[in-house]
């Protein structure tokens, strides 16, 4: 169906690894605020990816915190990603509307953000590099 989105985990996986390669991108530029942007992206993506592959339906979810909270009911140790997907889920409108951001995330932060994202995405996908 044109205009749907994949059902495919692997497809979300391949978006996700493009989302994951244009943070080092922006970060080695110094854009902080597009680094954050996909890095939300990211784990969105392979959030999606993750319940796809355990037969979940497919939503229009950008929340980080709700995707977490369905893939917890597959691997209760998920749970100790919470405070990331907290944390990064602001960086979705942040990065797409002119809000007043208090304070914006520095290169600093999205940098930690993602050695955190990193160690999400190995629980949620081993084979991932």
């Amino acid at each position: 169906m044109i205009g749907a989105n994949s059902l495919y985990p692997e497809d979300w996986k391949e978006k996700a690894r493009k989302d994951w390669r244009r943070i080092t991108v922006l970060l080695k530029d110094g854009d902080a605020e597009g680094g954050a942007f996909f890095l939300q992206q990211t784990l969105e993506k392979y959030l999606k990816g993750f319940l796809l592959e355990r037969g979940w339906k497919l939503r229009k979810i950008h929340e980080l915190n709700t995707l977490l909270d369905y893939a917890v009911e597959f691997d209760a140790g998920l749970e100790e990603f919470r405070d990331l997907c907290e944390e990064v889920k602001g960086y979705y409108l942040a990065g797409r509307y002119p809000f007043n951001m208090s304070p914006e995330p520095t290169i600093k932060d999205i940098e930690i953000n993602q050695a955190d994202a990193e160690k999400m995405i190995k629980a949620l996908f081993d084979e991932e590099t």
